[in-house]
């Protein structure tokens, strides 16, 4: 027969209240990694900067800021004389006006870096996002999407998956739907970009796709701003190594280190037409040392057509 034993008094003396005190840190761990992913409201994302965390609150919807004399549609008329052209916003990477929404000098418009994961593995076509709400039309959705993407890089970048093999940012997590994120725009023209980089000829009409799975970026001058219009400046980012993990602990968390990596050539960044209306705020527990632009202006000229395709063939683009 076995007999139970129970605890001596000094036993419960000593590990009783040992284990009340371990037992008390695994629930305050247990609650602090469930509040920092269940404390973003609807219209909130995260976003990184300073080496740290800050959170993202949007006020109200995207801009894509077409001009009179732009022709974001490749039809041969200019804006001002194109009202189909005014009818559906054309998110165009690479392409700058000369104002953001609020009429105000790009030269002095905050900037957003938005990383976009384009390295992979994947070559199954399925395995590209489909299009939210069926996407307009023409746009590249699901597997057409995927072996687009094959056809130009080798594979599908983590930026079009489904289920991305890395965290990110967007979709946002109260709505984690691909393609969409809080208050952004659901699709975007890579047209230009594909240009910029070699991959395609000049444009002859927008390429649409859903927007990339993707993370976020903003100066150590602007982690704590009021709401204000964004420019959204995409950095495509060549190397896993270089993404940043979800706590924000190793990775391109800052724009120092971004801008390390755009030096030794793995990541590009373009500027584009696409505008964010938000705050930030940083928690005083991730406030970090790294340093950042003082000025928003003097960052990430986009690169030649011939420097992009050549990096991109150095990091493996072309298979």
């Amino acid at each position: 027969m076995i007999h139970l034993q129970l605890p001596s008094r000094q036993f419960a003396k000593i590990w009783l209240p040992r284990m009340g005190r371990i037992l008390a840190a695994c629930a305050w761990m247990t609650f602090i990694a469930s509040h920092a992913t269940a404390q973003l409201a609807p219209n909130q994302t995260n976003g990184f900067g300073n080496g740290g965390l800050v959170t993202f609150t949007y006020l109200q919807n995207f801009d894509c800021v077409d001009q009179p004399n732009l022709d974001l549609d490749f039809n041969g008329t200019k804006a001002q004389s194109d009202p189909n052209e005014m009818q559906t916003p054309i998110c165009q990477a690479v392409t700058e006006p000369t104002a953001d929404p609020a009429g105000g000098d790009l030269k002095h418009t905050a900037h957003l870096y938005v990383l976009v994961p384009m390295f992979g593995s994947d070559t199954n076509p399925a395995d590209a996002m489909a299009c939210p709400n069926g996407g307009r039309p023409g746009e590249l959705c699901g597997p057409a999407l995927g072996s687009a993407l094959i056809s130009l890089f080798g594979f599908i970048p983590e930026a079009w998956k489904t289920t991305p093999a890395v965290p990110t940012q967007c979709p946002d997590p109260n709505n984690p739907v691909p393609g969409t994120c809080t208050m952004h725009a659901s699709s975007v023209d890579l047209s230009v970009l594909l240009n910029a980089t070699g991959k395609t000829g000049p444009p002859v009409a927008p390429i649409f796709v859903p927007t990339p799975n993707h993370s976020h970026v903003v100066d150590n001058s602007r982690v704590n701003t009021g709401p204000i219009w964004w420019e959204v400046r995409p950095v495509l980012v060549m190397l896993e190594s270089d993404w940043p993990s979800a706590d924000g602990r190793s990775g391109i968390t800052s724009a120092k280190i971004m801008d390390d990596a755009e030096a030794a050539g793995r990541a590009i960044e373009v500027g584009s037409n696409f505008f964010l209306f938000f705050s930030s705020q940083m928690g005083p527990a991730n406030a970090a040392s790294h340093a950042g632009h003082a000025n928003p202006s003097d960052h990430g000229v986009p690169l030649p057509a011939a420097d992009s395709a050549t990096l991109a063939a150095d990091h493996g683009m072309h298979h």
